[in-house]
């Protein structure tokens, strides 16, 4: 099946095979087990819009829907049979096969030339500073969690600090001089 989702369809599917949840619970987990640095939960109407999706294609149904007296009503989902073989079949495409990503900053430094040199140089060492703070934090984050975690619940943070390091580094070798790159 096709994955033409807005959010992280995969990280719905995924919390839902661990067991069944509600929206909210699975917002919870996936920030406090750090995954919000892979996934984006930041804006919910996009997680359940997602939902809505996942269920509309058969891959998860109502399970019940539960009234504490703290709480609102909340819908907990489950997968369907289909959501639990699509969920390893994504898994072991997005594992196995390479995809073409189309992330914003190549695209903003393929539209360079509207900058003037100096601003594009301005913003190029802002982006570095930015980036060199982003790497002391993912250090501290990843030193922390290793005293607690298996590697194997790590390898996404190794990831994200991998490339950051890899756009940091090839930033270090290529230098903005009157409007052009050049490689040192």
């Amino acid at each position: 099946m096709a994955r033409s989702f807005q959010h992280s369809p995969l990280a719905i599917l995924a919390l839902l095979a661990e067991a069944p949840m509600h929206p909210y619970r699975m917002q919870q987990l996936i920030k406090e087990r750090g995954k919000d640095k892979v996934i984006n939960v930041q804006r919910r109407g996009s997680l359940y819009q997602t939902i809505n999706q996942l269920q509309r294609a058969g891959l998860i149904h109502v399970r019940e829907t539960a009234r504490d007296e703290k709480y609102p009503e909340r819908t907990i989902y489950a997968l369907t049979e289909q959501g639990r073989h699509t969920v390893l079949d994504w898994m072991r495409e997005i594992l196995s096969v390479p995809s073409q990503e189309f992330p914003e900053f190549p695209a903003a430094v393929s539209f360079l030339p509207l900058l003037t040199p100096e601003d594009a140089l301005r913003q190029l060492q802002a982006r570095e500073a930015a980036l060199v703070r982003r790497i002391s934090v993912l250090d501290a984050e990843f030193l922390r969690n290793a005293a607690e975690l298996p590697r194997l619940f790590l390898l996404e943070d190794e990831l994200v600090r991998a490339t950051v390091d890899s756009e940091l580094g090839s930033r270090n070798h290529r230098r903005l001089t009157n409007g052009s790159a050049y490689v040192e």
